[in-house]
């Protein structure tokens, strides 16, 4: 990959997508990293009459992120899981552009993150990082490095292929 200096913006079918929801073991615990890891601004919470987090609301860069209590009865009810009690799989990553995915990568993992794969240039024109929350949910933060024709993506990752 050649090296890249100047960012470009996030494409415009990034710009605005699916809002996730997802649920986990310790809510409050998990916005605190949020907050340490991604630089996420809580927005509201809307807190179980009986303890825990019902829901509530961070945005980590222009993204929003839903999240509450696998635990609380009213979750329960719908059957809402957390990775921790499925084994610690799950079945979706979140994707999330950010300017610089090197910095945020370090402040995640000194938060407690697991790196999975170290920030580096993709085939598809971003410089990305994998990595899992204590949480056990799955994240994958990019920079937008360069757009990549539909060609120009084949002939690259032909090329990853063979190597």
């Amino acid at each position: 990959m050649p090296e890249h200096t100047a960012r470009t913006e996030i494409p415009d079918r990034y710009r605005y997508a699916v809002i996730p929801h997802i649920m986990v073991d310790d809510a409050a615990a998990a916005i605190d990293f949020y907050q340490r890891a991604f630089g996420a601004r809580e927005d509201f919470r809307i807190d179980a009459p009986g303890g825990g987090v019902l829901h509530a609301e961070i945005t980590i860069e222009r993204s929003t992120l839903m999240l509450g209590d696998a635990s609380v009865d009213e979750a329960e009810a719908a059957s809402f899981a957390a990775p921790t009690s499925l084994g610690g799989g799950t079945s979706v990553t979140l994707h999330v552009f950010v300017p610089d995915v090197d910095s945020l990568a370090k402040r995640a993992e000194a938060a407690g993150a697991e790196i999975l794969q170290p920030p580096k240039d993709m085939f598809h024109g971003d410089r990305t990082v994998i990595l899992k929350d204590p949480s056990g949910h799955m994240w994958v933060f990019l920079t937008h490095l360069e757009d990549v024709s539909q060609e120009e993506l084949r002939r690259r990752l032909a090329d990853v292929a063979t190597e």
